[in-house]
């Protein structure tokens, strides 16, 4: 799962809210698919530069993952690593492209968890919603705030101060 970030979460919801706002979305489309609209969050890049940079080497968003290498000065690989530097994984990525992360299943109703679909809009903006909700979550549990501690013998509220 993805790290559990403000960085992350923000970009989750900006796709999320990019998407629902009827931003381009085709599923078959490098540039303007899960991934693609998430990389457009993550790098500015448009839909069509990511899309070209994609087409430089065979395969889907799952390929490109497969064979991504930090190495490879490949255009794509530029992109990818940007998306693992914020705090996605590669795992991360492939199971967006499908909807398939068994923890944010888990955590969607039964119902909406079994009618979802990898390639329509409204499921993708549901399952970006529920992965930055999980995400939440996880962040909120490591946060721990120091309250301050109660004082022995406070001034009384009735106390006047006069200045000098």
């Amino acid at each position: 799962m993805a790290q559990s970030t403000l960085p992350v979460i923000e970009a989750l919801r900006n796709t999320a809210l990019r998407l629902q706002s009827l931003a381009p979305y085709q599923w078959g489309h490098m540039g303007s698919c899960n991934c693609g609209h998430l990389a457009q969050t993550i790098t500015r890049l448009t839909k069509g530069e990511i899309h070209a940079r994609a087409m430089q080497r065979h395969g889907d968003w799952e390929q490109q993952l497969t064979d991504y290498c930090p190495t490879s000065g490949l255009p794509i690989d530029q992109t990818i690593d940007e998306m693992l530097a914020l705090g996605f994984s590669r795992q991360d990525l492939t199971h967006l492209e499908r909807l398939s992360d068994p923890r944010i299943m888990s955590a969607m109703p039964w119902d909406r968890r079994n009618s979802l679909r990898h390639n329509q809009r409204d499921d993708v903006v549901f399952y970006l919603r529920t992965w930055a909700q999980l995400l939440e979550e996880d962040l909120m549990t490591t946060i721990q705030l120091k309250l301050p501690e109660v004082v022995k013998n406070p001034v009384p509220v009735s106390a006047h101060f006069t200045l000098a």
